[in-house]
């Protein structure tokens, strides 16, 4: 049972979109989009869509993902192919990196839509959001686009209730940022780095590590899971094996963070000056 004020953020969500002739989702398959995706869809049918971008900074696993929750949903699902890495300002890795990815995403939405009147881009941003170092916030906001989750003062938490009130099963599925977030600022990417830390991180899912990060610091990679695992960690996985594979992909170095897992750990503390 939804609490009055969880109620009243659910039907003021649905109302944010019944203005709109037609809404495009930016959906990257998490919590966030995904509860945008379903409002948008419950209120608007098929003049809902859901568009994720395919790129090297998506893991294999998560498209798979949003294209089963994009249809369990029952909204329309289209992918957009971006090239954020052909980028120099992207591939460098600066602080604001996020910035240059967002940009070429509504960039090409943008291009994808065309000039029909009435549609409105639309994506998960959360109130909680806005309270954190994003700057791909302000490219999003500079291609027009909307955030009725920020908009409305709904946070994370709440995210999560809405969802679970809706039926979604992944209502509690942890956060999943792009393959990009997991190098220090200032360490340049590439297809093939991303796709290491993406094998990397889904030898441990396989495992049943469901909270996992994959750091990538130069030749060294710095496993992160939740500071109460780390013991079951250490006392269940097969350490050499798994030596083994992250060598095989071409780390020199696995280490284990003994702080523990810290969503946004490679995040600088505050925006550039």
């Amino acid at each position: 049972m939804l609490s009055s004020t969880l109620l009243t953020q659910l039907q003021q969500l649905q109302d944010w979109f019944r203005p709109w002739q037609r809404v495009v989702v930016a959906y990257s398959g998490g919590v966030d989009s995904s509860l945008v995706a379903k409002v948008a869809y419950d209120v608007l049918g098929a003049n809902a869509l859901a568009v994720t971008a395919v790129s090297p900074a998506l893991a294999p696993e998560d498209l798979a993902a949003a294209q089963a929750q994009a249809q369990y949903i029952g909204i329309t699902h289209h992918l957009i192919t971006t090239h954020e890495l052909a980028n120099p300002n992207y591939a460098a890795n600066p602080v604001n990196r996020c910035y240059f990815c967002k940009s070429e995403l509504h960039q090409t939405i943008r291009s994808w839509v065309g000039s029909s009147q009435g549609v409105m881009v639309v994506d998960g941003v959360n109130a909680d959001d806005e309270r954190d170092y994003r700057p791909g916030i302000q490219a999003a906001r500079e291609w027009g686009v909307r955030s009725p989750l920020s908009e409305l003062n709904i946070g994370k938490l709440a995210v999560r209730e809405l969802s679970r009130h809706l039926g979604l099963p992944w209502w509690d599925k942890p956060a999943q940022p792009c393959l990009s977030s997991r190098f220090p600022a200032g360490e340049a990417i590439d297809a093939t780095k991303l796709q290491r830390v993406a094998r990397a991180e889904a030898y441990l899912r396989q495992w049943g590590w469901r909270v996992v990060r994959v750091r990538s610091i130069g030749e060294t990679a710095r496993i992160e899971i939740p500071a109460d695992q780390i013991v079951p960690f250490v006392q269940t996985m097969d350490i050499p094996a798994l030596v083994h594979y992250f060598q095989q992909l071409g780390f020199r170095w696995v280490t284990l963070d003994l702080e523990g897992f810290r969503s946004g750990k490679l995040n600088p503390l505050q925006p550039p000056t």
